[in-house]
């Protein structure tokens, strides 16, 4: 694997969730895989649980693993290319991609929407840029449209936990203070269509999410009817896609509570971390039983190993000359 930054760089999400599974059953069962291999995180936002289990699954796979907040600790970006670089900008990320991939293996990259300019944005230009001059396979730590380490661990979550064979899973959007990227709603949405699951998406009108990520999901504006039987309920907010970047509503009546529980098949509820407490979940749930968010904050470690894994396996394979794209 050369580059994981979508469900659509997985030849068979069954086999790499049985992976995953396998690396928690015997965490260090490839530590020889990594061995003399150094994996850099790059970072030009905010991480815990990324930052955290994706260092640590490279360390169960005997990998080095480099950290660098770019953001803070690089010199300022330019991405645009054929421009006289006589302003704020220090170096080009031709270069500092490919010094990067020079050092380093794999590379794990993150980068955040700017809200503003939504065909920008969505053109994922720094990290299809990034993933073209570094030279070596990267790995998505989140881009402006997408969170695929997430979504795999939550498919893994949901596996592990499903009580039946075809669960009704729900993806419900919360309040928030602060516009949200459509990142995690996204990558949650594409990777339950590659499942056979009922899959609900329920927002309140002008929350849509992009068609292409949307596939065949059931869509609804009435929360109780959406969450009537679920298995699994997704609790996260994000701002308009339509109305780019905005925040239309903060009604409070969206928040997930033991009342709308009631509704649901006793399901098991998920979120990606960090959680505004009260505001997008209430205290009641997310320190009651049927909180998944622990479950599924493991899991990240497992699905970056198993990622991490089919990386270096097909580096083996074909050789030194892989870790060039």
């Amino acid at each position: 694997m050369k580059l994981f930054s979508s469900v659509n760089d997985v030849t068979n999400i069954h086999q790499l969730v049985s992976e995953a599974l396998a690396q928690k059953k015997n965490p260090f069962a490839d530590e020889l895989l990594g061995k003399h291999k150094t994996l850099g995180l790059i970072f030009l936002n905010p991480s815990l649980r990324t930052r955290l289990s994706t260092q640590k699954a490279a360390l169960n796979l005997g990998m080095q693993v480099m950290v660098m907040n770019l953001d803070k600790e690089g010199w300022a970006l330019e991405t645009q290319d054929g421009i006289i670089m006589n302003g704020t900008t220090v170096e080009h990320i031709r270069e500092a991609a490919g010094v990067m991939g020079e050092y380093c293996d794999i590379i794990g990259f993150r980068s955040f929407p700017g809200l503003v300019n939504r065909e920008e944005d969505y053109s994922e230009e720094i990290f299809s840029k990034f993933v073209k001059f570094c030279g070596v396979p990267v790995i998505s730590l989140e881009s402006a449209t997408r969170h695929p380490l997430q979504s795999l661990a939550d498919l893994i979550t949901i596996e592990e936990l499903k009580k039946t064979a075809k669960p009704k899973v729900v993806l419900t959007w919360a309040p928030h203070v602060k516009p949200l990227p459509q990142a995690v709603a996204n990558s949650f949405a594409e990777w339950m269509n590659k499942t056979d699951y009922d899959f609900v998406i329920t927002h309140p009108e002008g929350y849509n999410l992009a068609p292409e990520f949307v596939g065949n999901a059931i869509l609804t504006h009435h929360q109780d009817e959406a969450l009537a039987g679920a298995d699994f309920v997704y609790v996260k907010n994000w701002s308009s896609y339509e109305d780019y970047g905005k925040i239309l509503t903060n009604d409070e009546d969206w928040m997930m509570t033991n009342q709308k529980l009631k509704l649901t098949n006793n399901a098991g509820v998920m979120h990606c971390l960090p959680v505004r407490r009260g505001l997008e979940l209430s205290h009641e749930i997310l320190d009651g039983p049927n909180s998944l968010v622990l479950n599924q904050a493991n899991n990240r470690v497992w699905a970056a190993q198993a990622v991490l894994k089919m990386c270096l396996t097909q580096t083996l394979s074909e050789g030194e000359g892989l870790t060039k794209l």
